[in-house]
């Protein structure tokens, strides 16, 4: 069977997650869920980065102990689990988890065993906020890209990972489409990056910089290991790498799908670093690295780091977790950052959902109840509508492995459309259409289970209150709003931005 494990990229805990969390958490959850309702074995993975060196400055800063201050936010990223419905197998984290410690140790070992580490000496502009050394060259009017800062000059003495020697091995692995990245625009990019020459990089900081918080060097107690080592090494410490759990066989050393569902300010760790440590450890690499773009509010990127946030949970209690998860994957574009409002969440929820989706499943229950005392045999869909619906689940299938939510959610509504036109020509409420109601309602009803089984995966609480009123068979539930509208939900006279807690 074609295994699919699929990851996130481990959030820092220096903060409360925002609605960017959100949204990669999403994304992953219905790449797991589809995989699920297609028969394939999935895990599906998440967690939290503890180990940063802005995690121990926030934590002094709040005055606080680093680790009350690390478990405290790391509770809050796992307690997103109910209110985004997320589906996720395991939560792994890298300060608390025995797992980890063990697996970076051995990762740490095998690549020393293959020669790629030497000590030396080290000077460069160093942005606390991505924990990342920058060139002067990759600067934005001498600030970093991400995070619009001017970056600390530092001078340290490292261990160094000889990423040079592994510039045609990662190559041949983009270009032969043995390592996928999508969309094509950050494939691109990864290229270029690659084919202008790699050249060695840092992978441990002194320990006494770190306050000692970190993972300790193999045989050098002096100096830790750099995050983004201890990270991106999750993904097969979480599967019982260097314990000896046959869970890693399954998923990382066997054939099946490896995805990493990640952010495009990462991209360069997942694409480039992270293949060249498994190659120098032996190990195979990811299959697939889907990237998204960023979320802004006001025209600025959402960012733990700036302040600038919008709180997913405080968003789901006030407009439902339905409405969330489903602008989060209609709106944001494929490539370039899209920003949020209420108002286009509110929007979309009530143009798709209630009005659309929801307003044809009731009018047809509403039609099944009045006519037949919701008795319908269920029939094939006719003409356009019956194409539509025979398209769907590989229209989504064929989406989904391009990282296109909006393809996806647009097939789902090219359904939608097609029935309720469907049902405006026949016009089944009307006196003349008594001799073909049984089999306009019984299309109908198969068109509207149809996209409700497409749709668990999307919005797997409202999947399931449609199918709680359309059932199976022949008898369908009396019609109740599945979908309620939330525009209302908004003060009068208010600004919808004021509805979200920041």
């Amino acid at each position: 069977m074609n295994t699919f494990y699929v990851t996130t990229a481990i959030a820092y805990v220096n903060a409360a997650p925002h609605l960017g969390h959100a949204l990669e958490l999403v994304q992953a959850d219905v790449l797991a869920r589809h995989a699920r309702r297609r028969g394939r074995p999935v895990r599906f993975l998440t967690g939290t980065d503890d180990n940063a060196l802005k995690n121990v400055t926030a934590a002094r800063a709040a005055g606080v102990d680093v680790r009350t201050f690390v478990d405290g936010n790391a509770a809050r990223f796992a307690a997103l689990r109910e209110p985004l419905s997320l589906s996720f197998d395991d939560f792994i984290r890298t300060s608390a988890d025995a797992r980890h410690a063990a697996g970076v140790a051995r990762l740490w070992r095998e690549c020393a065993a293959a020669g790629d580490f030497y000590r030396r000496t080290y000077r460069g502009l160093y942005c606390a906020g991505c924990e990342q050394f920058w060139t002067a060259a990759e600067l934005t009017g001498g600030l970093c890209p991400e995070h619009l800062v001017a970056p600390e000059p530092v001078a340290e003495e490292n261990w160094f990972f000889r990423l040079s020697r592994y510039t045609d091995r990662i190559l041949e692995s983009l270009e032969s489409g043995r390592l996928r990245i999508e969309p094509a625009a950050r494939r691109n990019e990864v290229l270029a990056f690659v084919r202008g020459g790699l050249t060695d990089f840092s992978v441990s900081r002194p320990a006494a910089r770190a306050g000692g918080w970190g993972i300790p060097v193999p045989g050098d107690p002096e100096q830790v290991v750099y995050v983004w080592w201890d990270a991106l090494a999750n993904y097969v410490t979480a599967l019982g790498y260097g314990t000896g759990d046959p869970a890693h066989q399954r998923w990382w050393a066997s054939p099946g799908e490896r995805a990493h569902v990640i952010g495009k300010g990462i991209v360069r760790f997942h694409a480039v670093y992270w293949p060249a440590l498994l190659l120098s450890a032996g190990l195979p690499l990811p299959t697939s690295i889907l990237v998204h773009d960023h979320l802004s509010a006001n025209g600025a990127k959402l960012s733990k780091s700036t302040g600038n946030t919008i709180d997913p949970v405080a968003l789901t209690g006030r407009y439902g977790t339905d409405a969330v998860r489903w602008w989060l994957l209609r709106e944001p574009a494929r490539v370039g950052d899209t920003d949020f409002t209420v108002e286009r969440l509110i929007r979309r929820a009530d143009g798709d959902l209630a009005n659309g989706l929801g307003n044809l499943v009731n009018r047809t229950l509403t039609l099944a109840w009045r006519h037949r005392g919701g008795r319908v045999p269920e029939t094939v869909p006719p003409g356009a509508l019956g194409t539509a619906c025979d398209r769907l689940p590989g229209r989504i299938d064929r989406a989904l492995h391009d990282f296109d939510f909006r393809a996806a959610t647009d097939a789902l509504g090219a359904v939608v459309g097609e029935a309720n036109r469907f049902a405006e020509s026949e016009r089944p409420w009307e006196p003349a259409a008594a001799d073909r109601l049984d089999a306009v309602l019984g299309a109908l009803i198969a068109a509207c289970r149809l996209v409700a089984a497409e749709l668990s995966p999307f919005l797997p609480d409202g999947a399931a209150r449609l199918h709680d009123r359309l059932r199976t068979g022949d008898r369908v539930a009396r019609p109740e709003p599945v979908f309620p509208r939330i525009g209302g939900r908004v003060r009068k006279g208010g600004s919808a931005g004021q509805a979200v807690a920041q």
